[in-house]
């Protein structure tokens, strides 16, 4: 069962070898379990993994742990964050000798969300990545097991589906940067994607609670409250819309790696 070349789920014996490259194929067929990401990627690792079979419906600790949480959580952390990040950026700001605007620097808002957005997927994405595999691992939430496998070959890319197969030694440092490399990748696309709607309504929003002066085409905003508040906001829905689909990735993939397993042991 390659694990979308997860060290996370790579073998604990650090002689063997398995399909390691962020794109490495299941096409093998491999059953023997080598390449099952079923283990942790430290070889002095004893303890037993104890990953659930998948579901074949959400269960309600599935619905607790994608949309409580990883959403919830995830969007009270998020905003805190932001709100003090905020804080720290424009707090001593918006006099006449450095005003808080929308569009032009150097305290631009608009380029603070766009900085935020980008920045927020990717962190998000890596940190659920760990914490989501770990959980499977030990056995703290079930994989999801009925969603089929996308048909869209750019879907089954994205999702590491249909991938070429390379091999090196498991938890190597090529190994992480690979694996590292290949969600770093993801959590942009993602960003990109859902770029034009989550600045475009962020924008809009600046535009109801901002001032203008006379002569000026652009919007005034006072150091306190409304940059914090906004980056509060914007990071709590962040999180609390991306963090459940970023989680439910991972309990996908891990459904649909078992099943193939499966399929193929049958076989």
């Amino acid at each position: 069962m390659p694990w979308a070349a997860n060290p996370l789920f790579e073998s604990p014996n650090p002689t063997d070898e398995a399909t390691t490259d962020a794109e490495a194929a299941q096409g093998s067929g491999r059953t023997d379990g080598s390449a099952s990401g079923c283990a942790s990627p430290d070889p002095k690792d004893s303890d037993k993994l104890n990953i659930r079979p998948p579901s074949d419906r959400f269960t309600p600790h599935q619905i607790f742990y994608i949309f409580i949480l990883s959403g919830i959580v995830s969007a009270i952390f998020a905003g805190g964050i932001n709100f003090g990040i905020a804080y720290a950026l424009y707090h001593d700001r918006g006099g006449d000798d450095s005003p808080i605007r929308l569009f032009q620097f150097p305290n631009t808002l608009a380029g603070d969300t766009a900085v935020t957005i980008f920045v927020q997927f990717l962190t998000t994405w890596v940190i659920e990545t760990a914490l989501v595999n770990y959980d499977l691992r030990k056995g703290g939430v079930q994989p999801i097991g009925f969603i089929p496998e996308p048909k869209w070959k750019y879907l089954r890319w994205f999702m590491f589906l249909d991938r070429h197969e390379q091999t090196h030694k498991v938890s190597s440092l090529r190994h992480w940067i690979q694996f590292l490399f290949s969600q770093v990748l993801r959590s942009l696309i993602l960003a990109i994607l859902t770029f034009p709607f989550v600045f475009g309504a962020s924008v809009g929003f600046l535009t109801l609670v901002g001032t203008r002066h006379d002569g000026d085409w652009d919007w005034y905003y006072p150091a306190t409250w409304t940059p914090e508040i906004f980056k509060l906001v914007q990071g709590a829905v962040l999180g609390l819309l991306f963090t459940p689909l970023m989680a439910m990735f991972w309990l996908v993939k891990c459904g649909w790696d078992l099943r193939t397993r499966e399929s193929q042991s049958i076989g």
